[in-house]
């Protein structure tokens, strides 16, 4: 008899337990079907990234066909094409090496220009602050001495 209810025991939660998965899942699914607003997304999207993809697919194949047709040009061409291209690259870092070079002189004057200007004023208000401190102490100084 104790064997009995062992095994009807083991059988009940052998069964609970393949039942538990499905309702682990069934638990992670929404409950009610997706909207027809993301039906709609969906059905208009995936022809749009299926045609993206297509021409994706084209323009490598396209690339791949230019380069395997262009590579013996530039094989044969290449005495006058490196030396070019080595030119045209040196002028371009010269033009923008140039420009770099006038935009931090030009940010460098405007600094010492600034800096110059407030100098100018600070040393103004500094002398006019010290000839008051004079004024002020002369002032004491001749009321000390008629005090006297």
């Amino acid at each position: 008899m104790a064997e009995q209810q062992s095994r009807t025991q083991q059988q009940q939660q052998q069964q609970q337990m393949q039942v538990q998965p499905t309702e682990a899942i069934k638990s992670l699914l929404p409950q009610k079907g997706p909207s027809k607003s993301q039906i709609l997304a969906v059905v208009t999207l995936f022809p749009v990234g299926g045609a993206l993809l297509c021409l994706a697919g084209l323009t490598l194949v396209g690339t791949v066909i230019g380069l395997a047709v262009a590579t013996p040009v530039f094989l044969l061409f290449s005495p006058v094409l490196v030396p070019a291209a080595l030119t045209i690259a040196l002028a371009v870092t010269g033009f923008l090496t140039s420009g770099a070079f006038g935009i931090t002189a030009l940010s460098a004057l405007s600094w010492m220009i600034n800096y110059m200007r407030k100098m100018r004023g600070t040393a103004g208000e500094q002398m006019e602050h010290a000839k008051r401190r004079v004024q002020e102490a002369a002032g004491h100084m001749g009321q000390r001495t008629a005090q006297k």
